[in-house]
């Protein structure tokens, strides 16, 4: 059977406008959407180059394998099923490592800063941040420093400062960051790992 050029182009309108209306009817086309971007994922799974790693998120040291593209952007990140320890199984913290990294196209890569009040963010420098946070840091301590309790024993504390650490850092890294949190007089350190 041959179609006219005007039978044609009123079939594709058709076509076109069901497609259009096929959700005010009520089907639902996300589970369509979901599983072609699911298929576009697998075909850059299968030529991406993988990669077997560890998490640093904790001590377990959970195994990982890392598929990149060929500019060495992480496009999926996933247990590996021949890690002696985790058979695979990953925590929440290492499925959502991807999303940390350079790769992911929604990270922070400036300073933004909201004066109070204000509900406006505004950029800033590294170094305006950096020279910021030590100037409170130093005003706090300086206003609450404890030399001495209340029965006169000697503490060398400020209470009103606290530490949390990473446990995206090594142990030498924490040995140095609790160090230099216990010089300044914190008493009210913790770490992230124990939550």
């Amino acid at each position: 059977m041959q179609l006219s050029r005007r039978q044609f182009l009123k079939s594709v309108g058709l076509t076109v406008a069901g497609g259009m209306c096929l959700p005010s009817l009520g089907i639902d086309l996300q589970p369509v959407h979901a599983k072609v971007a699911d298929l576009e994922k697998t075909d850059k799974i299968k030529a991406a180059t993988n990669t077997t790693t560890t998490c640093c998120y904790c001590s377990v040291g959970c195994g990982l394998i890392c598929s990149t593209d060929v500019n060495g952007n992480i496009i999926n990140l996933e247990g590996d099923p021949d890690h002696p320890i985790t058979d695979g199984a990953l925590c929440p913290k290492g499925m959502n490592l991807k999303e940390t990294g350079a790769s992911n196209e929604h990270r922070l890569k400036k300073v933004l800063y909201r004066a109070p009040y204000s509900d406006k963010w505004e950029e800033k420098e590294w170094d305006w941040a950096l020279d910021r946070m030590a100037r409170k840091i130093k005003d706090v301590r300086d206003a609450d420093f404890m030399a001495t309790n209340a029965s006169g024993q000697t503490v060398n504390r400020v209470e009103s400062l606290a530490f949390h650490g990473s446990s995206n850092v090594n142990n030498e890294e924490c040995f140095m960051m609790y160090g230099f949190a216990r010089s300044l007089g914190l008493v009210y350190l913790d770490h992230q790992a124990r939550v």
